[in-house]
């Protein structure tokens, strides 16, 4: 139903201006520009009833008396974009074009951050992008300045100041070196959005076993295992053990547990026993 309105009242405009001016026993006059959802005038002259038409993102009529003073109230008109005017009725002919610009104070902040989840220690890693809305959610295109601060589980913060294009403001920022929830927020004027990303540790730096005798056999553990920044590295990661004895070699893979892995291997005598997990290789034991 409202596409059909729209199409109706487009082909009333364009009618109006394909009359030959001659006709015109009316006129309008409008200001060329127009803030979103602000009360404006529209004034008319001549005498008698007409129709005034606005088409643009919004669509309006209402029915006037010429030589009187429409008035738009607050909110009326409220969708940014290009307008025109038409006044039609029995012998009128005349138009005018305005521009509907979004409000200046931000209202509401569009902030896409991403990933939602990565390991610490990332340079330039985490995205930011904020587009500015005004209170009817029309993009500011003038230039604004957006604020962003990502927040570490340590305290310490990253601060950048970014000025908008088209209504659009970008940032990067470093991952911090401790794991946790980080709170990522953007503001603009009085409008603010915020997002958490969750770090997590990254891959193993350090690996260190120690060997105790038990019986015929040898018992395996880890010291906790971290990435380079200290943080632990989860539960759940394998810990790969080797032991190499007279030509022959034979693997246990263990998952920490509690931050460390344990494992247990025949006791041989000359045997050389070592760790690795990932891409890290721990140190080699030589049994005896």
């Amino acid at each position: 139903m409202r596409r059909a309105l729209f199409s109706v009242v487009c082909l009333v405009v364009l009618a109006v201006v394909a009359l030959p001016s001659a006709q015109d026993r009316g006129s309008l006059a409008v200001s060329k520009s127009v803030e979103a959802g602000k009360p404006f005038s529209i004034s008319t002259s001549g005498s008698g009833k007409a129709v005034l038409y606005l088409v643009g993102p919004q669509v309006l009529r209402r029915e006037v008396e010429l030589g009187k003073t429409v008035e738009l109230s607050a909110g009326e008109v409220h969708r940014a974009g290009h307008y025109v005017a038409a006044l039609v009725g029995s012998g009128v002919n005349a138009k005018g074009e305005f521009d509907v610009t979004p409000a200046r104070q931000p209202a509401s902040l569009i902030f896409l951050a991403k990933p939602s989840r990565l390991a610490v220690g990332q340079r330039q890693g985490i995205s930011g992008v904020v587009f500015v809305l005004d209170g009817f959610k029309n993009l500011i295109l003038e230039p604004l300045p957006v604020s962003f601060e990502l927040v570490a589980p340590s305290g310490g913060a990253q601060a950048r100041s970014v000025t908008t294009n088209y209504g659009v403001a970008w940032v990067k920022m470093d991952s911090a070196t401790r794991a946790g929830t980080v709170q990522f927020d953007a503001s603009s004027g009085s409008a603010t959005a915020k997002r958490v990303i969750q770090q997590v540790p990254g891959e193993p730096c350090r690996l260190k076993m120690s060997a105790r005798p038990m019986g015929e056999r040898i018992v395996l553990q880890t010291e906790p295992v971290r990435d380079c920044n200290g943080n632990p590295v989860p539960d759940g990661t394998i810990v790969t053990f080797t032991e190499n004895y007279g030509g022959r070699m034979a693997t246990v893979d263990v998952p920490l547990k509690r931050g460390v892995a344990q494992a247990e291997m025949p006791a041989y005598q000359g045997a050389v026993i070592s760790a690795a997990t990932g891409v890290v290789l721990g140190n080699e034991i030589r049994w005896h």
